[in-house]
């Protein structure tokens, strides 16, 4: 249902990623990625459209991730990359398109943009009252819900002055208006625009949820329902701060923690923080950040694929892109060079020399892809990570086998002083 009624905005956006190059004149000259107007009849005639479809569509493809504006340039999104082969991808398209459809509809122009303003935050009250009456609604029952929530909108907003106030001269009352008046046409306004995006049907007097907008509205709530239940309180957290709450976690809680705190920011935002934090000294923490993006999923492949050629987080990087792939994770390792895989052993033998047991660092020994230790220390001391001093001499310390101990701490002496 996502695909069909995001195809026409598919199509003009494979038509621009084809017929529209760097170099040529794709963009509008306001800097907001509108289609020109000689690009936009080039298109109505090779796809046999109006220039009215062809904008609409267009307008569309924007709001939906399809196509997404950089500095006045538009280019196609990670959503229509994957539109063939990721059903996923196009879903969160269709949710995106949700989301903006104060957007898809041109708002009325004779009101007071408050007041349109208020109708849109009282909205999604109104479609969870749809969600759970599970079928026709009457519009009437609709705008006196919205009533009701404007108006709790507006007492919440209400401020009381401070100091004396001057004393209000003596009038008749005045009539009140009727409170309906201004918002029936504002809810005309709103079911019509939910309709365009195809989140509910609205004639006759109701309006009903289609299976896709009772979806939407379902998986809105379970978002505000997760990040009320944080179970460890790191929602509002900065990224680095909520991964070292979460570093003491068991995975499945971890995870949950990671969803929560997705929930409470846009994907965008939050994928930058996590990068962030996996740019930083602490190599658990840079685990850890790779670990929430893979709750992420599709929408942090095109930053992470970004951050591929980074050397701290290239071997993080390939993992995640070949689980995302379709890798079994078992088999992921097999993407990285033996450089690349001895580095990513001397971070993670980094993050537990730091915050694991002693233990824990010589077990991290079974997990080296060199078969014998010298060969691993040869590796090790040539791949140039710069904690692998700290992590051999902590290894040093924690292996019981005196012999072993002592290659171990004769190579971070050797990494200290720049033999060989």
């Amino acid at each position: 249902m996502a695909r069909s009624g995001l195809a026409p905005a598919a199509r003009v956006a494979h038509w621009a990623d084809v017929a529209l190059r760097p170099g040529r004149d794709g963009a509008n000259p306001d800097n907001k990625g509108t289609l020109a107007d000689e690009t936009a009849e080039r298109a109505a005639l090779d796809l046999g459209l109006t220039v009215t479809q062809v904008r609409a569509d267009w307008d569309t493809a924007r709001l939906a991730g399809l196509v997404e504006v950089h500095g006045g340039t538009a280019r196609p999104g990670w959503r229509l990359r994957a539109w063939d082969r990721d059903d996923s991808a196009v879903l969160r398209g269709w949710v995106a398109l949700f989301d903006a459809w104060s957007l898809a509809f041109p708002e009325p122009t004779d009101h007071e943009p408050s007041a349109v303003a208020e109708v849109v935050s009282a909205m999604p009250q109104v479609l969870s009252f749809l969600q759970l009456s599970a079928g026709p609604v009457p519009v009437d029952q609709l705008l006196d819900l919205l009533q009701q929530r404007v108006t709790e909108l507006r007492t919440e907003r209400c401020e009381i002055p401070y100091g004396p106030q001057p004393v209000p001269a003596l009038s008749p009352p005045a009539q009140p208006e009727p409170a309906d008046a201004p918002l029936s046409p504002l809810l005309d306004w709103a079911l019509r625009a939910l309709a365009s995006v195809g989140a509910l049907t609205y004639g006759d007097g109701q309006a009903t949820l289609t299976p896709l907008g009772n979806w939407a509205v379902w998986v809105k709530l379970e978002q505000i329902c997760v990040a009320a239940q944080s179970p460890a309180g790191n929602i509002e957290q900065a990224a680095e701060d909520m991964l070292r709450g979460c570093a003491q976690l068991r995975p499945n809680a971890a995870r949950a923690e990671y969803r929560a705190w997705l929930a409470a920011r846009t994907v965008g935002s939050a994928v930058t923080e996590l990068l962030g934090a996996a740019r930083g000294e602490d190599a658990l923490l840079r685990g850890l950040a790779f670990e929430a993006l893979r709750v992420v999923g599709a929408p942090a492949e095109p930053d992470v694929r970004s951050v591929a050629d980074e050397p701290t987080l290239r071997p993080y990087a390939l993992l995640w892109l070949a689980e995302h792939d379709g890798i079994d994770p078992e088999d992921a390792h097999e993407v990285l060079t033996r450089e690349e895989a001895t580095w990513l052993w001397v971070d993670t033998a980094a993050a537990v020399a730091d915050h694991g047991e002693a233990p824990m660092l010589v077990r991290h020994l079974e997990s080296a892809v060199q078969p014998t230790i010298p060969m691993l220390l040869d590796e090790v001391r040539a791949v140039g990570h710069p904690r692998t001093v700290q992590v051999l001499v902590a290894l040093a310390a924690a292996h019981p086998d005196p012999a072993l101990a002592k290659a171990v701490r004769r190579a971070a002496f050797q990494v200290h002083t720049g033999g060989s």
